[in-house]
């Protein structure tokens, strides 16, 4: 199955949150970079989700579980996952998601269901926007595409 599709089907989210965890502690180990328990929570939280999550949802979680409930707390976490490429930001809902593709870098397209929220991560656009943008001599600095529309299951329901 592929890791792309994960957010449009039922799956055992478990095994999500495992690789998730397992891609950030190999990643960490190999920079010398501090993984740390609120961290590695707020990661678990989002891999198991595959759904936009706001950082005050995210934040009240962390609450639950014994974490500081300071804002602070779970932008810090956040900024960190991101910069690591573990988690990324949808730019349109300012919520954030794990990376399904965490071992390698690259350009990240969101498709993001607006009946669930539920969002999949693919990278299949971002060849054809470079080799574009190459061709009028642009240089891409950074790229975020986010398209909105219905998941499968939400199709079945509208209809």
């Amino acid at each position: 199955m592929s890791s792309e599709l994960l957010g449009f089907i039922a799956h055992d989210h478990v095994s999500c949150r495992d690789a998730a965890i397992a891609a950030a502690e190999e990643t960490c180990a190999l920079e010398g970079l501090q993984f740390t328990p609120v961290r590695r929570r707020a990661l678990e939280i989002l891999a198991e989700a595959h759904a936009a999550m706001g950082a005050y949802d995210l934040l009240k979680r962390l609450v639950e579980d014994g974490f500081g409930s300071q804002p602070p707390v779970v932008y810090r976490a956040l900024d960190f996952l991101i910069k690591h490429g573990f988690a990324h930001k949808i730019e349109r809902l300012n919520a954030y998601v794990a990376c399904v593709h965490s071992l390698s870098r690259h350009t990240p397209v969101f498709l993001i269901c607006v009946g669930c929220n539920a969002v999949a991560e693919t990278d299949m656009a971002e060849p054809f926007v470079s080799k574009a943008a190459a061709q009028m001599g642009f240089e891409v600095k950074r790229l975020v595409v986010e398209a909105e529309g219905l998941c499968p299951a939400c199709q079945e329901g509208a209809g």
